[in-house]
Formats: structure tokens, C-alpha cells, sequence
């Protein structure tokens, strides 16, 4: 084997290059374990599906409200699965609906701010973590954190998911 399958298969670290594909693999698991573990229970303890929380998520984060087309692509689910899911959040109290103005047949997805709240408290733990590991780095090893995790998201988000 040589040094561009050691590269391909992040068997082998090149020391110039950081740590190598297999760590990497291996810390995001364990985040994304960690991260999902509290999605789980944010979802118990609302009455709602993990994927309700993922939804809540992209809601949030969206620059614009969004809108259920948009959420359906964003999440890859069906169409009757996305309304599934706006029905849930919206009788649990997370979202509202509202019909644009200038065309009645867009709908737009909000966050409501009481649910905003019961989130911010419950995933309080996860801020203050966050906000740990910030102390612990200096500034330049966040810039390169934020890049890498900004790139990495990009190439996840162009990425189909096998058998679709």
C-alpha cells in the first residue's frame, strides 16, 4: 500500500497534513453520538420524533422562513411526512404556520419564541459545552474548527445518500 491509499483509507496520518481521515471519522461519530443522544431526549421529553427536532432545527437556522417544500428537501422526507411533522410541531406549539402575503398558496414556517425558550433551556447543557471547549482553544484553532466544519457541511449537503 502506499502513501495515497494510506491518505484515501486515513489509516496512516501524514504529520504535515494533521491528524488523519480515521480520527477525524472517529471524533465526529462520537460529537454527532453525543449531539443525537440529547436530540433523542429533547424529543422525548416534547411529545415529538427525532426528525420533528431536526425540523425544529432547520426552521431555526434558516436566514427566511421557510416553507414545507423547502423543509422537504432540506430533510429528504415526503411530502406527507413533512406535513406529519409541521402538525406535530405546530399542535406541540413549536411552530406556526402563516400564508405570504403577496401569494396565499406559500406557506411560511416560523419558530415560535416560547418554544425557542424551552429549547434554549434544555439544550443549555450543550451551549455551556460548546462554550467550554471555546475557552480551552485560542483564536486561530476555532478559525480552522469553523472552516473545517463549514467545508465539511458543504460536502454533506451535496452528498446523496445511497439508494436515492
Amino acid at each position: 500500500m502506499d502513501s495515497a491509499d494510506d491518505a484515501r483509507d486515513g489509516s496512516r496520518a501524514d504529520a504535515s497534513a494533521g491528524p488523519g481521515l480515521q480520527a477525524l471519522a472517529v471524533e465526529l461519530r462520537r460529537m454527532s453520538g453525543e449531539i443525537n443522544r440529547l436530540v433523542h431526549s429533547f424529543a422525548h421529553t416534547q411529545g415529538l420524533h427525532a426528525t420533528d427536532v431536526q425540523a425544529l432545527g432547520a426552521i431555526l437556522d434558516a436566514d427566511e422562513p421557510l416553507t414545507p417544500g423547502r423543509l422537504r428537501d432540506h430533510l429528504g422526507l415526503s411530502s406527507g411526512a413533512v406535513t406529519a411533522c409541521l402538525d406535530r410541531l405546530e399542535r406541540a406549539g413549536h411552530i406556526r404556520r402563516s400564508r405570504d402575503s403577496a401569494d396565499r398558496r406559500v406557506v411560511h414556517l416560523h419558530y415560535e419564541p416560547t418554544a425557542r425558550a424551552a429549547a434554549r433551556s434544555f439544550f443549555m447543557p450543550l451551549a455551556e459545552a460548546a462554550s467550554g471547549a471555546r475557552r480551552a482553544s485560542d483564536a486561530q484553532e476555532l478559525a480552522a474548527a469553523l472552516r473545517f466544519l463549514a467545508r465539511m457541511n458543504e460536502e454533506l449537503a451535496r452528498m446523496q445518500p445511497p439508494g436515492r
